[in-house]
């Protein structure tokens, strides 16, 4: 899928149910989620204030990081 490809909220809502934990980072705070399930909360956290999927979002195995934040990139990715 091309990175220009904006992602709204069903696509988001779709990555939440495939992934068993979705963990998104808005600046220093970081909200973690069990995946399996697109709730509200889950899906309104993965999305930006234009409506679109955050940036940078990584899925690595059943795991989704949304947003950025050094720590959590550090400890998750190595």
């Amino acid at each position: 899928m091309p990175a220009s490809r904006k992602l709204g909220k069903s696509d988001a809502a779709a990555i939440a149910k495939q992934a068993s934990k979705v963990i998104v980072c808005k600046g220093k705070k970081v909200s973690e989620f069990e995946g399996g399930s697109a709730g509200k909360d889950v899906v309104e956290a993965m999305l930006g204030p234009t409506g679109n999927l955050r940036a940078p979002t990584l899925i690595r195995g059943k795991t989704v990081l949304v947003g950025f934040n050094e720590d959590v990139f550090a400890d998750r990715l190595g």
